[in-house]
């Protein structure tokens, strides 16, 4: 039985060509194709795809948030991140929203083939290079870059979210904070935009709020006890 795909690409010229490289593959059916997470969800919610090959950077919701949205309400649809970007901090933020696969768009046909059926089969689908990454990353010590993991962070916000957060609270810009963590401006925006949606708040007032409400951050002038 072939493997029921919807690809997620906000640049058409990728999408299509995507879509046309799996229909020429054997063991795959494209099913549906997006041109971002708000569509991709709503795709996996109208046709119950088996996997969803999904951009990262994609306006109105990136390919994480969608991620993550797919996971938590449709368990059975499995996610293999398909993106240009190779940076750990695109890595870590795309596994922490339960992709099991993630390849760069260099990759062949026979290569998305093997991630597909390997996430069916319960298994990971990674690129060589980030299976390199990953070894490099259980093998030494935690940086900044990647915090772990913690599933006990409120409303779902994952541990960059919550790094950008208490950066915000600090009173830094996009640009002080994408040098502050080494990240891009475009990716901190992102961030920014997930964990506004996730807290509740609608600007960097409201988030220094709901900060200092949560205990993330201290007010200024206030003793830590």
């Amino acid at each position: 039985m072939n493997a029921r795909v919807v690809v997620a690409d906000d640049q058409s010229v990728v999408r299509e060509g995507i879509v046309m490289l799996l229909g020429l593959l054997p063991g795959v059916e494209v099913i549906g194709s997006a041109k971002d997470g708000e569509e991709a969800v709503a795709l996996v919610a109208e046709l119950a795809p088996d996997v969803v090959l999904m951009d990262l950077r994609m306006p109105r919701c990136d390919g994480a948030e969608a991620t993550r949205r797919i996971r938590r309400d449709h368990p059975g649809t499995q996610v293999v991140v398909l993106t240009t970007f190779a940076d750990d901090d695109s890595l870590f933020t795309a596994l922490q929203a339960g992709a099991r696969g993630y390849l760069t768009k260099d990759a062949g046909g026979e290569e998305i083939v093997r991630a597909i059926q390997a996430v069916l089969s319960g298994e990971a689908g990674f690129a060589p290079s980030v299976q390199r990454r990953l070894l490099e990353r259980v093998t030494t010590s935690s940086t900044p870059s990647a915090p772990p993991f913690d599933p006990e962070l409120p409303d779902g916000l994952t541990p960059r979210e919550l790094e950008v957060l208490e950066l915000i609270a600090e009173g830094l810009s996009n640009p002080e904070i994408a040098r502050r963590l080494h990240i891009s401006q475009a990716t901190v925006k992102s961030h920014i935009n997930n964990l506004f949606a996730k807290a509740g708040v609608r600007d960097r007032a409201q988030a220094v709020r709901y900060a200092y409400v949560r205990g993330i951050a201290q007010p200024p002038g206030r003793a830590v006890t």
